[in-house]
């Protein structure tokens, strides 16, 4: 997959350039020759980033891409921006000073990015031959990544609950042949409860035959088939695979079975459904096939019916200390002969949040080291680093990055975002959805399909959807696996994408209280800034906000401004030219929007929710003809200014107040408006036109 959000800006950048090359014609053999780069960039990070976590040479080039293409992008901004300007000014000469030295700079710089790009070129030879190393070495990976049903009974704790839910699912007598699924996340013990039904005594008892399969990410279905049958006791020797097929209905026909197809990624290439047809249907036996995902889609796909989903349970508190204690110590061994050692113990315990495969590959690093508190206390500061440092395919770390490698590029950049919030924090839907439309990710118009990748996420098993909105069942608010946020914590920072931690490289950035802002003059690449502070933030005036002219993004939610004035600060945001979406939620110091709020021309998205002193935004509102989001919910506007009707873009209004006797006429000219949230006392008049 390609670096997740410089593929998709490429993408953006392309469809771009076909639509908007026409209205910036004084640069087009320029713009065109950037599109044939655009392409080759996408190409190359589409195999590339495959391989950037093993080859320095990769990940340096594959940050060069992600430079040039931002930079591109601020290009082409710009150019837009510009011709926007032109047309709003008919009056502008073509040929003046201001116009050629404008068509000069642009062309410069178009010149400067592809002049790069082809050095770039030059310098890759040597990677194009370490790719088929690296794809030979891939595949024998993959190839390698199996399961068995072997296991050892006395290492299982906290799976007893999950063992005689699907007991009871499987043993009574009907005839109809039942599917269940075990969905998780990565090392949650989907397989190891598996492991249990599969030699559970009573399962062997109801079953004439068992049949375990490995399935994986790179499915052979060949492989699949033969592994069946060999372990039906047939000879697997000179069959095709229509005969494999056939000989495994012939061999299960009049005998009773279960089947456990464990770790299913897909089934997109047909495998499942060849399979699933030449399986005997006989009504005189009770069939039983258990299946293994991380994916609820692929349980779909497989004909599962809801009822017979199982989703396992982290484990609890005393279920982890037992696991902990069972791999950290050799047979010897007992943690009551270490007692300085148990709250270091503990806190290595609660970063691994119940998930078993955490608990037992951190357990067992610390059963090999020295029973000494200043080694544990190493380990529990560093555990990310100590996972991901015993990074062999079978481990924790591996195990979420082959969930993330899987997804596709947007569900990525979703993903990604999350990296900035709070841990143990619950994210509003909303909130995120916004700061995409804000950035580019998503129109608004697809919005939906925001929702449904959060869901699809939730499927995944990447994120956990807290709460959905009652009216309509969407998602309201998700949260993340502390493990899961420490993996993508980490390739937000590698990939320059967000972070909360300081990085003149990053190109998003959460300020959290303990910032020292003044390191916020050297974050001059800057795309997103947001407020990410259960308190307060003191912003003061020294600092040089000049230097964020990419700035798409400007969250300065429940900031106190100190020595800054709302006129200063709105001076420097009106100088934000590419400015997409502007959050001001609860600053209670703004009375009155000034007016060069009007300067904004690509304005998208407009938030002041909770300014409970706001009282007035000004005329000049009605002049950011790119608006699509206007909030002002819980704000004591008396109403919006006249004109409104010439936001036609503006697809989401909420806050419109009727206390005033505001006639609801004046939204009847905006045609794209799909979301209005009136705000009613009990002094709004609501009357007829």
């Amino acid at each position: 997959m390609a670096d997740a959000l410089v593929g998709t800006l490429a993408d953006h950048l392309i469809q771009a350039f076909k639509h908007r090359c026409h209205q910036v014609n004084e640069f087009e053999p320029e713009l065109n020759n950037l599109k044939t780069q655009l392409d080759f960039m996408k190409a190359f990070m589409a195999d590339a980033s495959r391989h950037k976590r093993k080859d320095e040479m990769v990940r340096t080039t594959l940050n060069i891409i992600r430079d040039l293409i931002y930079e591109a992008d601020d290009i082409l901004t710009d150019c837009i921006i510009h011709d926007d300007y032109r047309k709003e000014n008919s009056y502008l000469r073509k040929f003046s000073a201001r116009e050629k030295y404008f068509r000069y700079k642009t062309v410069e710089k178009l010149k400067k990015i592809n002049f790069q790009i082809e050095k770039m070129k030059g310098t890759l030879p040597p990677y194009f031959q370490m790719m088929a190393i690296y794809r030979d070495q891939e595949q024998k990976r993959c190839s390698r990544r199996w399961t068995s049903p072997v296991f050892d009974e006395s290492s299982i704790i906290g799976l007893r609950d999950d063992e005689k839910k699907i007991i009871n699912w499987i043993l009574p007598p009907t005839i109809a042949p039942i599917k269940i699924v075990i969905i998780g996340m990565g090392g949650l013990g989907k397989t190891t409860i598996a492991k249990i039904i599969f030699n559970h005594e009573m399962i062997k008892a109801r079953f004439q035959k068992k049949i375990w399969v490995s399935v994986s990410q790179t499915v052979n279905e060949e492989s699949i088939f033969k592994s069946m049958l060999k372990q039906l006791g047939e000879d697997i020797t000179a069959l095709d695979e229509g005969q494999i097929l056939q000989k495994i209905q012939m061999t299960l026909l009049n005998c009773s079975f279960l089947l456990v197809m464990d770790d299913v990624w897909s089934v997109a290439d047909g495998w499942w459904n060849k399979l699933s047809d030449g399986l005997p249907k006989s009504e005189r036996h009770r069939n039983a096939i258990i299946i293994t995902t991380r994916d609820k889609a692929v349980a779909k796909e497989m004909g599962v019916k809801e009822s017979q989903i199982h989703h396992p349970k982290i484990l609890n508190e005393q279920e982890s200390w037992s696991l902990f204690t069972k791999f950290a110590f050799l047979p010897n061994e007992e943690m009551k002969l270490y007692p300085e050692l148990k709250e270091v113990a503990k806190n290595i315990i609660r970063k691994c949040q119940g998930l078993p495969l955490a608990i037992k590959t951190i357990s067992c690093l610390l059963r090999t080291k020295n029973k000494s508190i200043s080694v544990w206390r190493g380990i529990c500061d560093n555990f990310l680093e100590e996972l991901c440092r015993r990074g062999s395919e079978g481990s924790v770390i591996a195990s979420l990055q082959l969930s993330y490698d899987e997804l596709p590029i947007r569900l990525k950049n979703c993903l990604l975002c999350c990296s900035i919030c709070p841990e143990d924090s619950n994210i509003s839907a909303d909130w995120l959805i916004r700061w995409w439309v804000g950035e580019g990710f998503i129109e608004y118009k697809e919005i939906e399909t925001a929702y449904n990748y959060l869901s699809e996420l939730a499927d995944r098993c990447l994120i956990e959807v807290v709460k959905k909105r009652d009216y309509d069942g969407k998602v309201h608010l998700i949260k993340m696996h502390d493990l899961v946020r420490d993996l993508i914590i980490k390739i937000a920072e590698d990939e320059a994408f967000c972070s909360s931690r300081p990085n003149q490289k990053i190109h998003r950035l959460a300020i959290t209280e303990s910032m020292d802002l003044n390191q916020l003059n050297y974050y001059s690449r800057l795309r997103s800034l947001l407020v990410q502070t259960s308190c307060p933030l003191q912003l003061e005036n020294k600092i040089d906000m000049a230097r964020f002219n990419s700035l798409r993004v400007l969250d300065l939610s429940y900031t106190l401004l100190g020595a800054t004035s709302i006129k200063e600060l709105f001076e420097w945001i009106s100088s934000l030219k590419r400015l997409s979406y502007l959050k001001l939620t609860g600053n209670n110091e703004l009375e009155k929007v000034p007016r060069s709020i009007g300067k904004l021309k690509t304005l998208e998205v407009l938030i002041f929710s909770l300014c409970k002193n706001l009282k007035q935004l000004p005329v000049e509102i009605n002049s950011l003809q790119k608006l699509k989001i206007l909030d002002v919910r819980c704000c004591p506007i008396l109403s919006l200014p006249p004109g409104l009707s010439k936001l036609t873009n503006l697809q989401e209004l909420s806050g419109f107040n009727m206390s005033s006797g505001c006639h609801l006429h004046e939204l009847r000219c905006l045609k794209q408006l799909v979301v209005l949230k009136i705000q009613l006392t009990s002094t709004s008049k609501i009357q007829d036109d």
